[in-house]
Formats: C-alpha cells, sequence, structure tokens
C-alpha cells in the first residue's frame, strides 16, 4: 500500500454549529419558520418583476445590501418598491411560474409534517406570489408584503405593514402559541441580516447559505445548498 498522503480534497461539511438540544431534542421541532427569497427558492422575487421593470440591476444591489445588514430593511424594500411603478398585475402570475424550491424543498416540508411539526414562511417578498406558492407547497402560515395595485398596475407602494427583522420575530412567537408549541420547540432558517432577529429567538436558529453576517451570529448553519440538510441538525424522527 502506498503511503503517499491522499491528494483528494475532502469534502466541505454540509452543516456546523449547534445541534438540538433540550426540549428541541427530546420532543422534537413543532414549529419551523424559513425565509422565502434565496432560501425556500432560489431567486428573489423582487428581482424577478424588478426585471420586467428595467430595474433589476439596480435593485439587486440595494437587496445585496439589505441583507448585508447595512441598510433598514423597511427603507431600502420601499426604495426598491419604487422602481416598480407601472408593471403590470399579471407579472405576479408571470414570476410564480419562474419560481424554482431550492433543493430538498419539498422533502423538508413533507418530513416535518409526517412527525407533527408545522411550516411557516415570513418573506420580505409579495403575498400575491408567495401565498400561492405556500398553497402549492403545503405550507402552514405566510407572512409577505402587500403592493398596491391600481388601474391594473403597480403603484411603487407597499401597503401595510412591512415584514421586516421585528415582524419576522412576531410571526415566529404568533404562530407557536397558536400551534401550542414552546418557543423551545422552534427553528428558524434563514439566509440575511432581517432573518437574524428569529434565528435568535427560535430553540435553535440556523443560517442557511448565508451572508457572513448571519453565519457569524447564528448557532448553525448550513452550508449546500439542499434544505434536506437542516435535518441533520435535528434529532431523528421517532
Amino acid at each position: 500500500m502506498s503511503n503517499e498522503p491522499s491528494t483528494q480534497a475532502s469534502s466541505p461539511a454540509r452543516v456546523s454549529g449547534a445541534r438540538a438540544t433540550g426540549l428541541l431534542a427530546q420532543a422534537g421541532p413543532g414549529l419551523l419558520v424559513m425565509d422565502v427569497d434565496s432560501t425556500l427558492i432560489e431567486q428573489e422575487v423582487i428581482e424577478l418583476i424588478a426585471e420586467r421593470a428595467g430595474t433589476r440591476e439596480q435593485v439587486a444591489a440595494v437587496t445585496a445590501r439589505a441583507m448585508r445588514g447595512e441598510l433598514d430593511f423597511a427603507a431600502s424594500l420601499r426604495e426598491r418598491v419604487a422602481t416598480l411603478r407601472g408593471v403590470p398585475e399579471t407579472v405576479f402570475a408571470d414570476v410564480l411560474g419562474e419560481l424554482r424550491p431550492t433543493c430538498g424543498a419539498v422533502e423538508l416540508i413533507s418530513e416535518l409534517h409526517a412527525r407533527g411539526c408545522r411550516v411557516g414562511v415570513v418573506s420580505g417578498g409579495f403575498e400575491e406570489v408567495v401565498v400561492p406558492l405556500a398553497a402549492r407547497l403545503g405550507i402552514d402560515h405566510v407572512a409577505a408584503n402587500r403592493l398596491e395595485v391600481r388601474d391594473g398596475c403597480l403603484t411603487g407602494q407597499v401597503l401595510g405593514r412591512v415584514v421586516d427583522r421585528q415582524e419576522k420575530v412576531r410571526c415566529l412567537r404568533a404562530w407557536a402559541q397558536e400551534d401550542g408549541v414552546e418557543l423551545a420547540r422552534t427553528v428558524a432558517v434563514g439566509d440575511g441580516a432581517n432573518d437574524l432577529g428569529m434565528i435568535a429567538a427560535a430553540g435553535l436558529g440556523v443560517a442557511f447559505c448565508a451572508k457572513p453576517v448571519v453565519v457569524e451570529q447564528a448557532p448553525a448553519a448550513v452550508h449546500v445548498r439542499d434544505l434536506r440538510a437542516v435535518l441533520e441538525l435535528l434529532p431523528l424522527s421517532r
């Protein structure tokens, strides 16, 4: 046998950091809440809409800064949405047809439901796209922003409250209470700075292929674009 050292590079870890402990490890998850853009799906919905407005590059640049935590999320959202003025509302159906769930999304949701765990999504994107997507995937709870439409076109305005960092935490807590799940049995998954609040509040917070600021602060991380890897951080099904 050769004593030469292997030249084959070791595979990078799929997950790192904390695993489920305490009540979460003993009883399993009761509620998992995840971000949508670049987490549940591969794309950023606002960028797909901005493509039709001719402002995708501008919007993508602002999105990247917001996800790194360099900008106030609500203000940056309104700035980006303002560039969408005049886009026909038919864009929602077009964009919905383009969405690609992240690898493992369907399997993760199915396995969680099989374990009696509810699933929610909190999105800085838009109800007009996220709600039908969630229905298609069998997701139990949904929160997203709403875009104002007038005379068949987007006005460039957001209606009502903005789903920012604080609102994501509020949804996590409210849904846990609604489902009768102790917060210690919740899991939060996201990739951007506006997910850090719920990542800190949940029983286990997971950075999913996330921005460096999120990986640094999240207790656990998934480093592959496969949502099934989240299950590797949780106890085996009973």
